[in-house]
């Protein structure tokens, strides 16, 4: 009977489709992938396309020597069809104003340590492999390339181009701001008007001339006194700025918090006039977003004031350094003694020792003969070339003749 009951339970575990001491391990979920991974790339064929990886936050790429990085866009949400994302040269990367416009409501948003200590070690790498190859980066000059935009039918990326005169400032004059505020008392006519100016400075292309040194007569509009800016002083725009519209909001909660929360807006209106052709060459206009003037505390109905006019500066400096940079710079030969030719530009406008310049007598006004407007003077004969010798005084040079001659204090000075 023993034998029976053996043999029957023998018969029945080994029928047995489970047990659990003949479990198979399962195998490790890295190798897994692996196999699975290389099992894919078997699967791919050679000749189909590579699919390109999106850039990502911090990203650094080089296009004839100059480096670009992938960062926020400081006018995303604020302009229409604005990406949130774009290429620009490192150079003119610098997290600021124009990141908190974009992002940094309730003080969030901007780059983390992390990232900008990660975006410096690409940096310093890429510098490494530059210097490596022989390569020089590039100096940009402000806002050396455009954007277009998407969701209208282009293709996305950036559009390189050159302005004229690279390095050199351009001389312009602010006029005073004309304040149609319900807060003239205030001054912030005067206030936008410093503002404006330091902003446009702190670029380092632009001279702004003080309009009360230069003894112009009548309207600066005026066609006569338009061109003696022009050929005299090497004027190439004048500013006309209104600000207007500015409004303010406070509250306080009672029982939570008893300071004063303030919020303001304002909007500044520019009109470019440029000297050559004694026309407008653009309008501008630009209102601030009113969440991002918050102010709290004591005196935060004047301070949103203020934060207001400079995020509305904001807006609209960037587009008015492109129009004026697009003039051609230009200087004046201001006396002739012997070998020596004096020109009215030096240090300060950019030039520097050893700098070619080209000598044309003043040209003719070129008028469009359908639309009767002017289109701009051309160049006059050329009467040689000039290399720089010495810089002197705030903003003066003088320069030895290399080509050409009979120079007179009425010629036009061009780089070459």
């Amino acid at each position: 009977m023993r034998k029976i009951i053996l043999v029957l339970l023998v018969v029945f575990l080994a029928s047995c489709s489970y047990l659990p001491w003949g479990k198979k391990k399962d195998e490790d979920p890295s190798k897994t992938a692996k196999k699975t991974d290389s099992a894919t790339q078997k699967k791919s064929v050679r000749g189909d396309p590579e699919e390109v990886a999106e850039p990502q936050l911090g990203d650094i790429k080089v296009i004839d020597g100059v480096e670009y990085i992938y960062t926020r866009n400081r006018k995303y949400m604020l302009t229409p069809y604005e990406p949130p994302y774009v290429w620009i040269r490192k150079d003119q990367y610098t997290p600021g104003i124009g990141e908190a416009l974009s992002f940094s409501v309730g003080g969030s948003g901007g780059p983390s340590k992390k990232e900008r200590d990660e975006l410096e070690k690409r940096i310093a790498k890429l510098e490494e492999e530059l210097k490596k190859k022989g390569i020089q980066p590039q100096m940009a000059y402000p806002t050396q390339m455009g954007y277009i935009p998407v969701g209208l039918g282009y293709m996305q990326g950036l559009i390189s181009f050159e302005y004229p005169s690279p390095k050199m400032k351009r001389r312009i004059i602010v006029l005073p701001v004309t304040d149609n505020t319900n807060y003239k008392s205030e001054g912030l006519g005067e206030l936008a008007t410093k503002r404006l100016i330091s902003r446009l400075e702190s670029t380092g292309t632009v001279i702004c001339m003080d309009p009360n040194t230069l003894n112009i007569r009548g309207s600066y509009f005026d066609a006569a006194n338009a061109k003696k800016l022009n050929d005299d002083f090497g004027i190439q725009a004048i500013l006309k700025t209104t600000l207007s519209d500015v409004y303010t909001s406070s509250s306080r909660i009672e029982g939570k918090d008893e300071k004063e929360t303030s919020f303001a807006m304002s909007k500044l209106a520019i009109d470019i006039f440029n000297t050559e052709t004694g026309k407008t060459m653009k309008q501008l206009s630009g209102r601030n977003p009113i969440s991002l003037s918050r102010e709290k505390g004591d005196l935060s109905t004047e301070k949103a004031k203020i934060k207001a006019i400079d995020l509305a500066i904001e807006m609209i400096a960037e587009d008015v350094l492109k129009t004026v940079l697009s003039v051609d710079w230009h200087s004046r030969v201001a006396s002739v003694d012997g070998t020596k030719v004096y020109i009215n530009a030096g240090r300060l406008s950019g030039l520097e020792k050893g700098k070619v310049l080209e000598v044309y007598a003043p040209g003719e006004e070129v008028i469009d003969p359908r639309t009767k407007q002017p289109l701009g003077r051309k160049k006059g004969a050329f009467k040689g070339e000039l290399e720089v010798v010495e810089l002197f005084g705030v903003d003066a040079s003088w320069a030895k003749t290399n080509k050409g001659g009979s120079f007179s204090p009425t010629d036009l000075v061009y780089v070459k």
